[in-house]
């Protein structure tokens, strides 16, 4: 009689997404009862045979003898990973008959084993739960832990497994699986108030608009005037993500192995000027996001800009235009989202303190310019705010708080503002005002003629070009949304040319 052939469904994490793998295991009654691994896996999958049969010795569970092949295919993809764990057993179970075979039809399963036989959470299981919904899968099996993380993928069945015996006696009809428990519920850290910063109203008005819009976000000023007590105040602003986003946030921070975000937040990234390209934008022998990428979705922080370095930066262009970031390898391209909010801050100069009202700098005028030539102008183009963040003198820091440059107001702004844009995108993808295509940014404007003849004047001045022109029309959208007006004005236009740094450029040689 032949032997059955079972399949279990599976999934090969690259980068962010997960690629399905069938784990198919045949079984005869002759021979020393070795299995053969094939479908060039590597030596964490080889290891994963022994776990198995060590957990079906310590749960008690007759040992899958006599299966002698085990396929992971498709067999020109190298298999990395311990989520191969749970598949590669149940297979062996079905092909050693302690299921019947007809059982794992559709099925899915993800997870690493331990030799006691406990089921323990594995990278990446989300992008395993949507490939499994994609396929139409029937169930994905999963460690409880895994199947929480997987509760916002809907339409697909969970079913969430302690060990390994409950997921084997599951399959045979001999036990029922209890629901997937909830995610635990902790209090998000509390984000500290803008209010608490005395002044700075510009730098405030340039994070409300950056919120409202989508816009990367530069602040330049001397040590010490605040500017990453602002930038790391921004999330406050930002309004909780959508069903869609959060899911999208989770598969990203599931892939990379990271503990999953508070619910109503969105991920606030900072990584050292020290990193290296590989970590912004990901990389590595088994491709795994970078930087750009756990920040999706949310805010991208680099303090000290010009620290990082240049070829770093330089990296980062086709992300910040494109909102993905393509990894090449000599097997393989990998695509990974990197839809992210960039906020940054840098000094004026080595010492930080060209145009400081309260002390001299010591810089020579070669060595401003070395300096500021540290960041190229495609990628200062890229920015849309640019935004001066003077000292303080000492009676402005005694100064009472403003309630209207508090986090609660303004960020009421920014969901009014954020109301807006929908309303206008009613029917389609909502994209920010940042990412508006060109299209939908003049039926969105609307200018009149006075708007019209006051953005020629601005561009004319500071020999701005096409690509100029688009983004001052975007901030000048994001401006009358934060103001709740349908129509943008002459005056839009003239502070959307001042946030954006215009006047400073002009200005700026030392």
């Amino acid at each position: 009689m032949r032997s059955p052939t079972i399949t279990i469904g599976c999934g090969l994490v690259l980068g962010v997404d997960a690629v399905p793998v069938q784990v198919e295991a045949t079984a005869r009654h002759a021979g020393d009862g070795t299995p053969r691994l094939l479908g060039l896996v590597d030596a964490c999958v080889r290891e994963a045979y022994h776990r198995v049969l060590q957990a079906f010795f310590a749960l008690g569970l007759p040992q899958p003898r006599g299966v002698t092949t085990v396929n992971f295919a498709p067999a020109a993809l190298r298999k990395h990973g311990s989520g191969f764990d749970l598949p590669l057993a149940l297979a062996l179970a079905g092909a050693a008959g302690l299921y019947a075979p007809e059982r794992a039809a559709r099925l899915f399963a993800f997870g690493e084993i331990g030799l006691r036989g406990q089921i323990l959470p594995a990278r990446g299981v989300v992008s395993v739960a949507l490939t499994a919904r994609r396929d139409g899968a029937r169930a994905l099996v999963c460690c409880p832990e895994d199947a929480t993380a997987c509760a916002g993928v809907d339409g697909l069945p969970l079913a969430a497994a302690a060990t390994l015996a409950d997921a084997v006696f599951w399959l045979a009809g001999r036990r029922e699986l209890p629901p997937p428990p909830p995610p635990p519920s902790r209090p998000s850290p509390p984000v500290p108030d803008l209010a608490d910063l005395r002044g700075h109203r510009t730098p405030k008005r340039a994070l409300a608009v950056a919120a409202a819009g989508g816009h990367n976000l530069l602040f330049t000023g001397p040590p010490g005037t605040g500017k990453s007590a602002l930038l790391r105040r921004l999330p406050g602003l930002l309004p909780p993500p959508s069903p869609s986003e959060r899911l999208a946030i989770l598969q990203v921070h599931a892939a990379a192995g990271l503990p999953l975000p508070p619910p109503d937040r969105r991920p606030f990234r900072a990584p050292h000027h020290t990193s290296s390209t590989a970590s912004l934008l990901g990389g590595g022998a088994d491709v795994r996001p970078g930087e750009v990428t756990l920040a999706h979705r949310g805010v991208l922080f680099l303090d000290e800009l010009p620290e990082f370095r240049r070829d770093t930066l330089e990296a980062m262009r086709q992300p910040l235009e494109d909102g993905i970031v393509t990894v090449g390898r000599a097997r393989q391209t990998v695509t990974m989202p990197a839809q992210f909010l960039l906020v940054a801050a840098q000094n004026p100069c080595p010492c930080g303190h060209h145009g400081d009202r309260l002390r001299p700098c010591t810089c020579t005028p070669p060595a401003i310019t070395r300096y500021r030539a540290r960041l190229s102008g495609p990628l200062l183009d890229r920015i849309d705010l640019r935004v001066e963040v003077p000292s303080l003198l000492p009676h402005e820091l005694r100064a009472d708080p403003d309630p209207a440059g508090s986090t609660a107001t303004l960020a009421e702004r920014v969901l009014v503002a954020r109301a807006r844009q929908t309303s206008r995108q009613r029917g389609g993808t909502v994209a920010d005002n940042a990412r508006l295509s060109d299209r939908d940014l003049l039926q969105a404007c609307a200018a009149t003629e006075p708007v019209l003849r006051a953005l020629d004047d601005v561009l004319h001045r500071h020999a701005q070009g096409g690509r100029g022109r688009v983004r001052l029309l975007r901030l000048c959208r994001t401006l009358a949304d934060l103001d709740d007006r349908a129509a943008i004005t002459a005056d839009d236009v003239f502070e959307a040319a001042a946030l954006r740094g215009l006047h400073h450029d002009a200005a700026a040689a030392p």
